[in-house]
């Protein structure tokens, strides 16, 4: 099944580039809209605390940070492709970072939880809380998306 995702997304991908879109985005996306106790359903507890309530993982969880594999960076409520793992580096974090999402799959607003504003991202789809956007991150962007593990499902390329 996960395999079938990964073909599906490129190929979805490859026709974006074809059809105009810029190469690497998600192109139009349909909203993905769910009441709570469908979102309960399809998520473990954890993940329904960190993409629906905007809950925070511990750092140094996830088995994401060492991933380092070929392959996409899916929501895990919705499965749209958020980061390729070309865009993966280690940040010292101890969350899976990346220093360019898919373009189109995520949007942003200002998060005052800490007192102080931070960017913290979700996924265009689902609106599912990922991570938040910080602005010290490698060349060539300059970003660190900082992501919760839990958030995210990796499909390997091949």
């Amino acid at each position: 099944m996960r395999r079938r995702q990964l073909f599906a997304c490129l190929a979805s991908l490859a026709f974006a580039g074809r059809t105009g879109a810029a190469a690497g985005s998600v192109g139009k996306i349909t909203p993905l809209r769910l009441s709570d106790a469908e979102w309960k359903k399809r998520l473990t507890p954890f993940q329904y605390r960190v993409l629906r309530k905007e809950a925070t993982e511990a750092s140094h969880t996830s088995a994401l940070n060492l991933e380092k594999r070929p392959g996409v960076y899916q929501c895990a409520g919705c499965d749209l492709p958020l980061f390729t793992s070309d865009a993966k580096y280690d940040s010292g974090t101890g969350w899976p970072s990346f220093f360019r999402a898919v373009r189109g799959a995520v949007n942003t607003k200002t998060d005052y939880a800490m007192i102080f504003p931070r960017t913290e991202y979700h996924c265009a789809r689902c609106e599912g809380h990922q991570g938040h956007l910080f602005t010290d991150g490698p060349a060539p962007t300059g970003k660190r998306y900082c992501n919760n593990g839990v958030a995210l499902n990796f499909v390997a390329a091949g």
